[in-house]
């Protein structure tokens, strides 16, 4: 029997059913291994875009210091409370931020060292990029 065509040996991964060239079938499958299931790609996707929301990562930075309340957290970032109460929402549905509630006050902390890491090491890249640059 003769040998399939290298498109055709690793084409069951495709989603889209097109096959791009391969060069090397054991790379590609490998990489495959490590894609995220679907319901992982979606979660953390729609994690790095609350992330790339100005707003959001402010209020996420804000919060490394502390937990603060939305109208001290509103405040520090030049918001209305309104505003940072819908923010909030967002980043509480999404995981990143845990409230607390102490009598009429609501307080939000980071919810876990996970997001601390994450942003820690978000802003280590771009620091580090800004001095290779300069």
């Amino acid at each position: 029997m003769a040998r399939p065509r290298r498109d055709v040996q690793v084409r069951g991964g495709d989603p889209e059913g097109t096959v791009a060239p391969i060069v090397h079938v054991d790379a590609v499958r490998r990489a495959r291994q490590h894609l995220p299931d679907p319901a992982t790609l979606e979660q953390t996707t729609a994690l790095f875009a609350a992330l790339g929301d100005p707003t959001r990562f402010r209020i996420i930075a804000a919060l490394q210091a502390q937990e603060l309340c939305v109208g001290d957290l509103a405040a520090a970032l030049g918001l209305s409370p309104s505003a940072a109460s819908h923010q909030l929402r967002m980043l509480r549905a999404l995981g990143l931020v845990r409230a607390r509630r102490e009598g009429r006050l609501v307080y939000y902390a980071l919810d876990d060292a996970h997001v601390v890491t994450l942003v820690a090491q978000a802003l280590d890249h771009v620091r580090h990029r800004e001095e290779s640059a300069g």
